[in-house]
């Protein structure tokens, strides 16, 4: 599997999940389309999907989750990120570009006027969940590996900051 299987993988499942927004759905979806797969296929989509929470472990990212969900721990920034990538590919990589375009998302809009948060922990499981069904074993834990770059300090002591937080990410900070 490649990239670009894996993310047309992404766009089947929220096309087949029930409700788009339900991430539970959406996961299992995913972990069903790549269960059909090769166990090499799918120890390929683990590694791929780590490498793409690898990009998106960003400050900035971090920063506009922390504000859309109203707070973010580290856990809820890994969730967070799952719940960006089951969104696809243009989506991502548009946010990972300029996180300030979460703001533009009618997914966003909705889960801030709800006060609900936007997390996909299950999107982090799929290729486990997909190699137990394909196989009827564990993935193995040495199935991927993951180097998450540094993050910007200047960023980090920032979240609790609205004032400064706004001046970075203003469509963000304005919902």
């Amino acid at each position: 599997m490649d990239t670009d299987q894996f993310w047309t993988l992404i766009e089947q499942a929220g096309r087949r999940a029930a409700d788009p927004t339900d991430m539970d759905s959406f996961a299992d979806e995913a972990a069903a389309l790549l269960a059909v797969q090769e166990p090499e296929q799918i120890l390929d989509a683990q590694q791929i999907l780590w490498d793409l929470m690898a990009a998106s472990y960003q400050a900035p990212l971090w920063a506009a989750a922390y504000l859309i969900n109203g707070g973010c721990s580290d856990d809820g920034f890994d969730y967070f990120r799952g719940w960006l990538i089951a969104q696809g590919r243009t989506t991502f990589e548009q946010v990972i570009a300029d996180p300030d375009f979460l703001a533009e998302l009618p997914v966003v809009l909705a889960a801030v006027a709800e006060g609900s948060e936007l997390e996909g922990e299950g999107t982090l499981g799929i290729a486990w969940d997909a190699y137990r069904t394909a196989t009827g074993t564990e993935l193995p834990s040495d199935a991927f590996t993951i180097d998450y770059p540094p993050l910007d300090p200047a960023w980090m002591s920032d979240f609790a900051d609205d004032r400064r937080i706004a001046a970075r990410l203003p469509r963000v900070a304005a919902l």
